[in-house]
């Protein structure tokens, strides 16, 4: 158990980039960075001792920089999609940058989060990293100035828990994720449709073209979307369903059955290849189910390429829109209101 803080090399702006290598006595291994908040790697033992890494990522900095897919990156201050890129905070309308199909992805592909420099700070005690970054009112389109904080820490249980804290001095946006593609069968072994997924949710937030919702909930009974008897992801994957057909795949939103406020166990998921098994959990009322269906990266790790469909995400998180919906959960925060969330990603064997 410890924590091994060790240089990665520099930005294309000559900044310092740092990796915290968190281990415990189990075998497990955490790669963190300070560029982005990136998960670089997470190794865990599979069914028989053999360490394998299971998070889709880069061996250097520049792989990182020239990377649009945000493998294992720190999203925010707003992840997924805001329709039109623009929203209202008390009749003060504000814009984001509109970077796909008119409307707002992930707040913005080179300024967001994934692309700063984070101060890091070891705990040692926790047997973890706590990376914090500032941004100035008005920044890429969001009001108040603002600290944000993500904290990693591996524990003995095999488990990578997430801790993320904002704070603003006005009300603002604020929807974190991280967007880490996991292959529980190693980074390097291409397709996932033969991993099993199992999903505490009952409904989806259907969407349109743009892949925006439009504020209502999909029962997922008698659909590709019904995971809660656990199934193959790659059983449906290539549904002629509308709403499959509009994400290319898997790529919605999934509300959790039980209410948001406290850790619940929302998916599962299992590689029959390695015994691999990561079970997770969060407070966060939904989350991104995301097949990899666009997934591009030509110089990943050990130079290899992958695509479509080599990697699976299940990015915790405040419906999409939700600031544009009011039937969806609050994603204002501001002096009166801090912004606290825990998701917790534990691995083990079957």
């Amino acid at each position: 158990m410890g924590i091994q803080k060790e240089s990665f090399g520099k930005t294309k702006n000559h900044e310092d980039v740092t990796a915290y290598r968190l281990t415990n006595a189990k075998g497990m291994e955490v790669v963190i960075l300070s560029y982005g908040g990136i998960i670089q790697s997470i190794r865990v033992p599979d069914r028989n001792g053999k360490i394998v890494d299971v998070a889709l990522g880069y061996d250097d900095v520049a792989g990182y920089e020239g990377d649009n897919c945000f493998l294992g990156a720190l999203v925010g201050p707003s992840a997924n999609r805001v329709a039109g890129a623009e929203y209202e905070i008390d009749g003060k309308k504000y814009k984001l940058p509109a970077n796909e199909n008119g409307n707002n992805l992930h707040s913005d592909f080179e300024k967001g989060l994934h692309r700063r420099v984070l101060k890091g700070e070891e705990i040692p005690a926790e047997n973890a990293v706590k990376l914090v970054v500032s941004c100035p009112d008005g920044d890429i389109g969001f009001p108040g100035n603002r600290e944000f904080a993500v904290t990693y820490a591996l524990g003995e249980d095999n488990s990578l828990k997430i801790t993320y804290h904002a704070e603003s001095d006005a009300k603002t946006l604020i929807n974190l994720t991280n967007h880490s593609y996991f292959n529980l069968a190693g980074e390097d072994s291409g397709y996932i449709g033969d991993h099993v997924l199992e999903l505490k949710s009952s409904n989806i937030t259907p969407v349109v073209k743009g892949c925006i919702p439009t504020g209502e909930l999909m029962d997922v009974t008698g659909t590709a979307f019904d995971f809660r008897t656990p199934k193959a992801i790659g059983k449906d994957i290539d549904s002629d369903e509308e709403q499959m057909r509009l994400g290319g795949g898997f790529d919605h939103n999934f509300v959790i059955d039980t209410p948001a406020g406290s850790m619940r166990e929302f998916a599962r998921v299992t590689s029959n290849e390695t015994g691999i098994e990561m079970i997770c959990e969060t407070d966060q009322p939904a989350f991104q189910f995301y097949s990899g269906n666009f997934l591009k990266a030509d110089r990943a790790k050990g130079g290899r390429a992958y695509g479509k469909r080599e990697g699976l995400c299940l990015e915790t998180q405040v419906h999409p829109n939700a600031i544009n919906t009011e039937s969806f959960p609050d994603p204002v925060y501001g002096p009166e209101r801090p912004y606290d969330t825990v998701t917790i990603y534990r691995f083990g064997v079957v």
